[in-house]
Parts: C-alpha cells; structure tokens; sequence
C-alpha cells in the first residue's frame, strides 16, 4: 500500500526529528511492505523568511492534497518580535483550521523503565490521554487591543458554540469506551459561562454512553490532582487553553516532554502528527534532541490515519524496548548515566523494529 506523506520540518530541532520518523517509517514499510512517499512543504519561522508568511498557500494545499501531515517543530526567539498574527505559531493554528481538524489526542505514558525520571517522589506507572478541542476557544476567538480609561488593553474572547463542544465530547466518550471506560471533563465552570456551556453538553453526552464512568473537575484541581496522583485517570477532555497546559504538566511526568507525541484529527482520515514539544533551537544541530515523540506521532499517524495497527504497534513495542535495555538522550537520563544522542537512538529504535 501507498500512502502519501505531507512533510513539514519546521524550525530548530524539527528537521532532525522529522528525518527520524521518516527513518522509521521507511523501515515499517520495508518491513510490512508499504511504501511512504514524503513531499516536504515549508511552515513556521522558516517560511517566514523565505514567503514572508507563516503558513504559505502551497503547504495548506500539499497538506490537503495528502494522506496525512507529518510536522517536526516550529517556532523560535528569531521571530518573537514580529506581531501576533504573523509569528510561527500561526502556522499550527491555520493548518489546524484549514484542515479542519478540531481534536487533538496526547497521550502521556510513564514507562516502567522510565520510573526514576518521573519528578515525582512517589510515583507509579500511568497512562492516560488527553483529548483537546483544537480549533475553538480562546485561541480562535476575537482579539485585538483598544484605548480605555487606563492606556492600552489587550483582549482574548473565550467562546464555545454546543456543536464545537459535542464534537470533542463525542471523540472523547469513544477514546474512553476502547480504553478504560473512565473519562474526566475539565472546565472551569465555577467562573466560566463557556464553562458551564461546556458542563452542560458533557453532561447530556455522558447519557448516552452509560458505560463509561464520567465525572467533573475544575482545571485548578485537575493541575493538583496529577501531580497529587496522575494513575487516577483514563481520558481527560477539555478545552483548547486548558488541554494546551495540562498535556505540557503531564509530558512532564512522564520523564520528558521529548517523548510525547499528538495527533490533530477531524472528521476524515486526514490528520497531523507531531511531538508536543517546541523547536528548542538551544540545542539544534547539536544531535542530541530526543527523537521519541517524533517517531511515535508517526506511529499514531500509521494507526489513525492509515488504519494498519499492527505497523504501529511494531514502533510503540520498539519504542518500550530500546528504553529498557537503557538507553538515553539527556533529556530523560538520570545524572552518571551514559546517554546517546538523535541518531544513534533512531538507530536503536531500527534495530528493534
């Protein structure tokens, strides 16, 4: 089978652990006899200063022409003083709306090999996945600065529409029914009227999946209680803001946000995947960013997008493997210990495929 592959390197460390995934992918395809053909397009800081744009026309058109979208990173301090709507970011939010792709699923995984680097004092392997809803929110809506009685304002309007808020309670209830049957709504419904938009729906959808265990958190609390005990939970959804913080706290228990990766879905087959984390150009070039969540965003896209769970499967087991024979980037190796930098994981991770 062929699939065709949009890919977008991005800025800083994304090029090297887009070429990883890559590396990987055309290893399952030798393996399980598919064939992946990559086209690279331009997004981000670099596209800024070749087209002057963050997301040019070209690679929303590549993107939508493709089976799927596979993204490294972008972003960087070279463009932070540019105005808002032309920073790199935009670029994920556009292609997040041009492709129409309104959930997002981050799981976050302690490995049992990873339990030393888990900050916490006490800890106990967890997997849970939170589910975001991508393209509305605080993030999407009205904005702008105005004169008022004390100088200059700056306002972020927070809406949320019944229809936007079913749709991601819906793919939530469904994660939640192929997994534990467990799922927690976060809001902030105690101050928020979108919040209490938000509760309502989730409630009434709670309804009509009798099977799966719901229950209510405020996000205040929903911070402390995965510090507190983050193996309590399944399926997290929430909004676009909250999701954004909570998925960075929970990478961050799990050892390193260098091993989370997400996948950015709608109502086709057509997604994007990548890591959750940032460009971190402090260290690009340097071979030593972790390549893990880049490899398994590819693995959700072979799962999500394509439908061949036994190739990704292949890559998560590769993944676990090579983490419990002990190897390490720096990223997630405890001080002494030995580590090894981008390729020679990505080449580790071959070997066990």
């Amino acid at each position: 089978m062929k699939y065709s592959i949009a890919l977008i390197p991005g800025d800083g460390i994304g090029p090297e652990i887009a070429r990883c995934a890559c590396v990987v992918l055309e290893r399952i395809g030798e393996k399980f006899g598919h064939e992946f053909a990559f086209s690279a397009y331009l997004a981000g800081g670099c596209a800024i200063d070749t087209f002057g744009v963050p997301l040019p026309e070209e690679t929303v058109a590549g993107c939508r022409a493709s089976d799927s979208v596979l993204l490294g990173a972008v972003g960087g301090p070279r463009w932070d003083s540019l105005p808002g709507e032309l920073r790199p970011e935009r670029a994920l939010l556009g292609l997040r709306a041009a492709l129409s792709l309104y959930s997002n699923i981050r799981p976050a995984r302690l490995y049992p090999a990873l339990l030393d680097s888990c900050p916490l004092r006490v800890a106990e392997e967890f997997d849970m996945v939170i589910v975001r809803e991508l393209t509305g929110g605080i993030y999407f809506g009205e904005r702008g600065r105005r004169v008022g009685a004390e100088g200059i304002e700056a306002y972020d309007t927070e809406c949320y529409s019944e229809t936007e808020i079913r749709r991601i309670g819906k793919v939530a209830f469904e994660t939640a029914m192929k997994r534990g049957k467990k799922l927690v709504s976060v809001d902030k419904a105690n101050v928020l009227e979108s919040s209490r938009l938000w509760r309502e729906v989730m409630h009434a959808l709670a309804a009509e999946y009798p099977a799966v265990e719901y229950s209510d958190m405020l996000v205040d609390n929903a911070a402390m209680q995965l510090v507190r005990d983050p193996a309590q939970f399944d399926v997290l959804v929430t909004s676009n803001m909250f999701g954004d913080i909570l998925s960075d706290e929970a990478s961050q228990l799990t050892g390193s946000i260098g091993l989370l990766a997400s996948a950015s879905l709608g109502d086709s087959s057509l997604g994007m995947y990548e890591p959750i984390h940032g460009s971190a150009p402090d260290i690009a070039g340097k071979g030593i960013a972790n390549p893990i969540a880049a490899i398994l965003s590819a693995a959700m896209m072979l799962r999500y997008s394509f439908g061949i769970t036994r190739e990704a499967d292949a890559i998560d087991a590769a993944v676990e493997a090579v983490l419990l024979d002990g190897h390490r980037t720096a990223d997630i190796a405890l001080k002494g210990v030995k580590t090894i930098g981008t390729d020679e994981m990505t080449a580790r991770i071959l070997e066990r495929i």
